[in-house]
């Protein structure tokens, strides 16, 4: 999030430095105007953090860099008193960092737990992880954590400011860690659920979105072939009153066909992902998505399985084992990545528990989203006074069930899409050799 300074002045001739964050520059000046009508502060300027580089020298060396100020007066003052000459410092224009891939971040998770495990204090795994991260976007992040954390910051507040790159699970996660007595547990139990959650995102792209592609790519390879390329050999063909084998003829009506409604055809190739993309970025459309995919035959089974397994992952962490932990079952439903799953849990489940006063396991199971395998266990664990236990088995055995079945379905998916292909191959090669072997009438 972008860092802004405010210089100001009280009505005491006080000078008033101030630092924080906010999304953009505008909601920065909204803010020191309701501070400086509150207090009665002059507001001399508003500067924003940026990247300046330089160039200076010491002992006949040259050196360049990188630093990030709120003007190049103070890093031009803070080299001076290092014992730097200084040759110039300039804004840096462009500072491309790009965005941080879902596998730096579990990665970062993932040491952090392994290092904190062998005792390592957390300062110090910030400081190698830092030296080791080679995307920029990356290594700021981490340098804005332990420089947060070294100036005595909430871990809340610390991990909170940096929700778009871990989640909001993730970030609420390691802001816990620190107070929670047991960082190492937190981050490996975070690590896992990021993991999962990655493993998810893959399984769907190769599940529904790379074959659903794919068999549009082919048949839109199919028409362009029928509607463009072939129509003119065989067009020739009647030229010369040529009669046309069976095959051929029906793909030449075929082409007349789309050549005469290619509008529609074209709509109708578009529309899937339009629809989708539509939905997708519609609260209720979003909803509606994830309800029909979980209900979908042989992969929705699998989807829905995985939702309630991240549920029962992030609830057995965070299930302190006393009251209704109603903080708890939000941030495990917000986590399951299905919403038709999380406004089943928000809206029933919460609900029913705060004004019916039901059980957990009642109000769960009043959401009719949870298997009658993940209901037996949450019973048999709420009986027992396990549930903590019994929502982690659940997780680990949902965890291995979808790991087999899912790779077997990508293979059977696969295999009917090589089959799709092999038919529309075959039908070109088919149509092709049909026009080479014509012969003209004498």
């Amino acid at each position: 999030m972008p860092q802004f300074r405010l210089k100001g002045q009280t009505t005491a001739g006080k000078t008033v430095l101030r630092e924080f964050e906010a999304p953009n520059k505008k909601i920065a000046r909204e803010r020191i105007k309701k501070l400086a009508d509150a207090r009665s502060i002059s507001i001399q300027a508003l500067e924003e953090k940026k990247v300046f580089l330089y160039k200076v020298r010491k002992n006949g060396l040259a050196t360049e860099g990188e630093q990030e100020a709120y003007n190049p007066e103070d890093v031009e003052r803070a080299l001076k008193k290092m014992g730097y000459r200084v040759d110039f410092v300039r804004k840096k224009w462009f500072d491309l960092k790009g965005m941080v891939p879902q596998e730096e971040v579990v990665t970062f998770i993932r040491l952090s737990s392994d290092l904190l495990k062998q005792k390592l204090p957390y300062d110090q795994i910030l400081t190698l992880l830092h030296e080791d991260t080679t995307n920029k976007s990356m290594k700021e992040m981490i340098r804005q954590i332990q420089k947060d954390l070294r100036d005595g910051k909430e871990g809340s507040e610390v991990y909170g400011k940096h929700e778009k790159i871990f989640g909001r699970f993730a970030s609420y996660m390691l802001g816990v860690a620190s107070t929670s007595g047991n960082m190492a547990n937190v981050f490996s139990s975070t690590a896992k659920f990021m993991e999962r959650d990655s493993d998810f995102k893959k399984n769907m792209r190769r599940s529904l979105f790379m074959p659903m592609i794919t068999v549009l790519a082919v048949i839109a390879t199919l028409l362009f072939f029928i509607g463009y390329v072939f129509p003119v050999t065989a067009e020739m063909f009647l030229e010369f009153d040529i009669i046309l084998p069976p095959l051929t003829a029906q793909a030449l009506d075929w082409s007349r066909w789309l050549q005469a409604h290619w509008i529609p055809v074209v709509i109708v190739h578009v529309a899937p992902f339009v629809i989708f993309y539509l939905m997708w970025k519609n609260k209720h459309g979003r909803i509606l998505l994830d309800r029909t995919l979980i209900r979908l035959p042989v992969i929705g089974d699998l989807l829905h399985k995985i939702s309630i397994e991240i549920f029962s992952r992030v609830f057995n962490t965070l299930y302190s084992g006393s009251g209704q932990n109603i903080e708890v079952i939000r941030i495990a439903a917000e986590a399951c990545r299905n919403t038709y799953i999380e406004k089943q849990i928000k809206e029933v489940a919460i609900r029913r528990m705060l004004e019916d006063g039901l059980g957990l396991v009642e109000a769960l199971e009043a959401t009719g989203v949870f298997p009658k395998s993940a209901m037996s266990r949450y019973r048999l664990g709420a009986e027992s006074g396990s549930l903590k236990e019994n929502a982690g088995q659940l997780a680990d055995y949902y965890e291995k069930q979808t790991e087999y079945r899912l790779e077997s379905v990508i293979n059977l998916i696969n295999l009917f899409i090589s089959i799709f292909i092999f038919v529309a191959l075959i039908y070109i090669t088919v149509v092709s050799s049909e026009a080479a072997i014509i012969q003209p009438n004498y």
